[in-house]
């Protein structure tokens, strides 16, 4: 792909290869790993949390890489090691004498694996767009359709029709195409106190944040001033030896901002603080690149601000820690829509209707939106989100469960994973920790959401930790101005891009829709802007796979 370099960029090919049944295509700096009696190889992008418990039990030295680690434990207990596995993974292991590949990805997300197959050979690679040469440009409209209704592509889909995402915590096993699961999301609220629940969270952080920080080097930690990314600040600076550098962003003085409130962790913390304002030019002029550096597209108006941050911090430090999950782990107030809409809607006749619009985006418009054709071709096939929807457990626990698996880890973790690893900088989310997201699956949604009082339990564990400002505030979010730079800034140059005969959108969308928008005729709610935004990110995305 022109203007990026991807990170990782193997490719792993099985099947019918001339002589061989397996090949290991691209990254010359990727060291595959042999199990000790040679009867596995291992390949991957590994990195483990705990690895310093992992040692004593195969009674190897610590300068083994994580490759090595994990083929010692495949051929001691082959599947049964992943249960002991914490950290961010996916990769392959191929069994040479009885010409079998296991595909495996982490439990919560933090990597990816792609996979496409041509006849009988497979071609698997940790990001999307190293596939381009082994499969057709044929998109897939069911994933059109769900981008278009969430602003990301959920589920093992992706918006190529001959191309699948492993899911996460799942093994796929070839040839004979077998599929389980090792982690499944699974509600298990047992009794006890919040106060006590409150402190197994606590200790819970203490242990897996310091697991999370490199060894005898800085830190950084993306800081919004909320209450998920300040106490991962905070942790970072209590258990980190070296300087803790935080960063934060804002969009000009003229918008809301929350610099008050990171700066005053900043100041608590006492870390080396980073400050970058980013202007409606860069915005705009940024986003292809940051969408060339994406695997499926994302409609979020922070992929260019995260893009940004990453380049700023690579200046300081190697690895990078966020607040991501503690709003799909804790009852976040993106909730609330969902919450309301079952306390005054009883009848709940159409539940999958509801999720969908409670993003905010395109669901309501998919029959204006999309051609006649496409909207037909789309409009009654089964959605991911159905089963979770229908699962009988507790309300807020089904919400939080589809934020995890679906808007966790296709939107959040690999839009962390994609736009850090573009800047040669390491992306590490503590709160999508899988043992986190087990806690959170134990605990009353009482403990969560206490009334008005988002993320509870959360809050009540953190609170020695940061100033009362920053517990005690709801969450504000971190609003990207996009409605008003639309109109001020960028009308023109969206309409010369969306309105293009030769628009690579064209084929699907209904032009005259998009007009009226980039008019902003009707838009009573002001929510145009971040519509644009999705239809603008889906443009730049599908022009640079289509780049040589």
């Amino acid at each position: 792909m022109a203007m990026v370099m991807l990170h990782p960029s193997w490719c792993a090919v099985w099947g019918r290869i001339d002589r061989d049944r397996f090949a290991l295509l691209g990254s010359s700096s990727l060291q595959p790993v042999w199990s000790p009696q040679g009867r596995f190889l291992v390949v991957g992008d590994i990195w483990f949390s705990d690895r310093a418990s992992l040692l004593p039990e195969i009674a190897i030295t610590k300068n083994k890489s994580d490759s090595e680690i994990l083929a010692y434990l495949w051929e001691k207990e082959g599947e049964n090691c992943l249960t002991k596995l914490e950290g961010i993974f996916s990769f392959i292991i191929w069994e040479k004498e009885r010409d079998r590949l296991w595909l495996v990805r982490d439990a919560s997300g933090g990597r990816t694996l792609y996979y496409t197959q041509q006849n009988s050979t497979y071609y698997i690679a940790p990001r999307l767009a190293t596939l381009q040469p082994w499969h057709s440009q044929t998109l897939n409209l069911v994933a059109l359709r769900d981008y278009l209704s969430t602003a990301f592509v959920p589920g093992e889909q992706t918006l190529w029709q001959d191309v699948r995402e492993l899911s996460p915590g799942t093994i796929l096993l070839l040839p004979e195409s077998e599929r389980k699961s090792y982690f499944d999301l699974k509600e298990n609220i047992s009794s006890a106190s919040r106060e006590d629940r409150a402190r197994e969270l606590r200790s819970l952080l203490n242990q897996i944040v310091p697991e999370y920080l490199p060894v005898n080097e800085s830190v950084g930690v993306y800081l919004s001033g909320g209450l998920d990314s300040s106490c991962i600040a905070a942790l970072a600076a209590q258990y980190c030896d070296r300087q803790v550098f935080t960063y934060s962003i804002h969009f000009g003085a003229d918008c809301q901002n929350e610099l008050e409130f990171s700066s005053l962790v900043a100041n608590h913390c006492q870390t080396e603080h980073r400050i970058l304002e980013i202007t409606p030019q860069q915005m705009w002029e940024k986003l292809p690149i940051a969408m060339a550096n994406l695997d499926d597209p994302i409609g979020d108006p922070l992929t260019v601000p995260n893009y940004l941050l990453g380049q700023l911090a690579r200046e300081d430090v190697r690895v990078i820690l966020n607040g991501e999950g503690g709003d799909p782990c804790f009852g976040g107030p993106k909730n609330q829509p969902m919450l309301l809409n079952r306390l005054y809607n009883s009848t709940q006749t159409d539940l999958l209707s509801a999720y969908l619009n409670s993003y905010q985006k395109c669901a309501e418009h998919l029959p204006q939106l999309l051609k006649p054709d496409i909207f037909q071709a789309v409009v009654n096939k089964p959605s991911v989100f159905t089963t979770y929807l229908a699962s009988d457990a507790a309300y807020l626990n089904r919400l939080m469960t589809l934020n995890i698996r679906f808007k966790g880890a296709d939107h959040i973790l690999t839009k962390v994973n994609n736009l850090t690893r573009s800047a040669l900088l390491e992306g590490r989310s503590p709160l999508f920790d899988r043992r986190i997201i087990e806690f959170s699956l134990c605990i009353p949604p009482e403990y969560k959401l206490a009334g008005a009082v988002e993320k509870a339990i959360l809050k009540e564990a953190v609170k020695d930790l940061l100033p009362p400002a920053i517990v005690q505030r709801p969450k504000s979010g971190m609003m990207v101005p996009v409605q008003r730079w639309f109109y001020q800034h960028w009308q023109r140059s969206a309409k010369k891009l969306l309105l293009d005969r030769r628009a690579a959108i064209a084929p699907y969308l209904n032009q005259k829709l998009m007009r009226e928008w980039l008019n902003y005729r009707g838009d009573i709610w002001q929510r145009y802007g971040v519509k644009l935004w999705l239809l603008v990110s889906l443009e730049y995305w599908l022009r640079e796979q289509q780049k040589p």
